[in-house]
């Protein structure tokens, strides 16, 4: 979908997926230790936010200009900082050992770009840190509760093993879930959820 798209759903005065934290990102980084982390096609940044009440340092990128307004103002009203970038992912300039944590939920690529993004994020991991994903699966194309219209920008878990092999895994599971996420994502899901860490 065109930056248009995400440009005009962004610029709704509602947040499109709510301002509470996705349920798995929650469980998970509730558990960590603040660090360093980012979140890629991170949007309205109820997740970035949510990491940065917790003290971790936030950068989060999207390539929607209203969804980082709706960032930066969910972010003063909870009185945080987080630093957002606009920025096409392909031109993101990744570094090497950086993060403590990379978050990817509902991020959904073609396939040339996730595999460079997959592998720019290992990189751009420091020695155990993690990379945390929730991405809607190829079932998921049955459902109406959100996501991709197209099957080839859905994930199987072995889409998901083959990028990130370099990781070992925590959590690999595909399972169908409630989706309840402002109003564009909602009702039954089929998702992929995956933690790996580096080495």
């Amino acid at each position: 979908m065109s930056k248009d798209f995400w440009n005009s759903r962004y610029s709704e005065k509602e947040f499109a997926y709510g301002t509470d934290p996705n349920e798995f990102f929650k469980e998970q980084i509730d558990k960590i230790i603040p660090g360093r982390a980012i979140f890629l096609g991170e949007g309205e940044g109820r997740n970035a936010v949510y990491a940065a009440k917790l003290g971790w340092q936030v950068d989060a990128v999207d390539f929607s200009s209203s969804a980082k307004d709706k960032a930066l103002k969910l972010a003063k009203e909870n009185n945080v900082k987080i630093n957002y970038a606009v920025s096409d992912l392909n031109d993101y300039d990744f570094k090497e050992n950086d993060y403590d944590l990379i978050v990817m939920i509902f991020l959904h690529l073609p396939l040339e770009l996730r595999t460079s993004i997959f592998s720019k994020s290992i990189l751009s991991l420091k020695q155990n840190g993690r990379l945390l994903i929730e991405a809607f699966s190829k079932e998921q194309i049955n459902n109406i509760s959100g996501g991709p219209r197209s099957i080839d920008l859905l994930y199987s878990e072995n889409d998901v093993l083959s990028l990130t092999n370099d990781l070992r895994i925590e959590i690999m599971e595909s399972k169908s879930i409630q989706l309840e996420e402002g109003k564009h994502h909602k009702g039954k899901a089929d998702v992929i959820r995956f933690v790996g860490v580096k080495s």
